[in-house]
């Protein structure tokens, strides 16, 4: 390489240089922006999980001291006193509290609350579903009949998560009709079904047994 070559070569990286440095003086900030943009980013999601962690926990300790009592009412009453920051955390502490109300003769209170639960757009479906269904169940020996039936119903949908367990309200509400056939049939539809459990089908075919009726098992699924 020449002297010429070598010296051309000298400036251009000086004129690189220069350039760079007009750059970073110009545009560096940005960068330090950027930098501090993911740093800090970084640390506020931290916090946020640290943050939801401990709220978490502190609603799990005030749950488990509220349910030390072994009298169904006070549980009521001392989970009552328990907050809750989020709709789930709170849906759940109203399970709670109306599971504790149904057992110490709170029937109407437990109702109040599920029903709360089950009318609350924040919630996923399945707790909405869970809290109708067990506020139903807790009414049947105070709403006639058709009521039952039309509430059941609707929780019996196609594609319902409590479908199954609604049809067997529905055959219940049969029998204290007296309409035993259709009972019967509305009993052999959740055997049919190949989503019903090994639980849900030991009980619904001793009910078709105790009928006189005989269960029909879908093939492989008997439990």
């Amino acid at each position: 390489m020449s002297d010429t070559d070598s010296f051309i070569d000298e400036v251009n990286e000086e004129v690189r240089r220069d350039r760079m440095f007009v750059m970073l003086k110009r545009y560096g900030w940005i960068a330090i922006l950027a930098i501090f943009a993911i740093v800090g980013g970084a640390a506020w999601s931290e916090y946020q999980k640290a943050q939801v962690k401990a709220q978490s926990e502190e609603l799990g300790d005030d749950i488990i001291a509220a349910l030390a009592s072994n009298d169904s009412a006070e549980r009521a009453s001392a989970l009552s006193e328990v907050s809750a920051l989020t709709p789930g955390g709170a849906a759940i502490v109203q399970f709670l509290i109306s599971a504790a109300q149904a057992d110490s003769d709170q029937s109407e209170a437990a109702v109040t609350g599920l029903n709360v639960i089950a009318s609350n757009g924040e919630l996923d479906e399945i707790y909405r579903q869970i809290a109708a269904f067990k506020a139903l169940t807790l009414q049947t020996g105070t709403l006639s009949s058709e009521e039952l039936r039309i509430q059941f119903e609707a929780l019996a949908q196609p594609g319902a998560p409590l479908r199954l367990l609604a049809m067997e309200q529905l055959a219940l509400v049969d029998i204290t009709e007296g309409q035993i056939e259709p009972a019967i049939a509305q009993l052999q539809d959740i055997l049919q079904d190949a989503e019903s459990g090994r639980d849900l089908q030991q009980r619904v075919s001793q009910l078709i047994v105790a009928l006189g009726g005989t269960p029909e098992f879908l093939p492989g699924t008997q439990g």
